[in-house]
């Protein structure tokens, strides 16, 4: 299973069901580093020295490091989606279409209506 690191914005209730899919996910806050400002370029390295994939809201920035900065352990970006069921099992459905996570930029985005 993979090695997931939330942002300080990403739901919980979506980590929460990716960790019953079985994957290894920390949380900004639970590393101690929430409400600290920490900038997405420091959470970005965070994660790769911890070679964990960045799941995160923040697409913007994170699409651009992705593009600077492409020798990371992976970065799915996601819009936001307030069924948090149906979000994790579209993460989970990626991550089973991209076998390797390391340097992959994943796009997850909210079904339209």
């Amino acid at each position: 299973m993979a090695k997931l690191y939330a942002n300080e914005n990403f739901p919980l209730p979506v980590v929460e069901e990716l960790r019953r899919f079985g994957h290894d996910v920390v949380t900004v806050q639970e590393t101690g580093k929430a409400e600290q400002r920490t900038p997405d370029e420091d959470v970005l390295l965070l994660a790769i020295a911890d070679d964990r994939a960045v799941l995160t809201l923040n697409r913007k920035h994170f699409i651009r490091f992705h593009g600077e900065q492409p020798n990371h352990a992976g970065i799915i970006v996601c819009t936001v989606d307030p069924n948090f069921n149906r979000q994790a099992a579209s993460i989970q459905a990626a991550m089973e279409a991209t076998p390797v996570l390391s340097g992959q930029l994943i796009r997850i985005n909210r079904p339209s209506s």
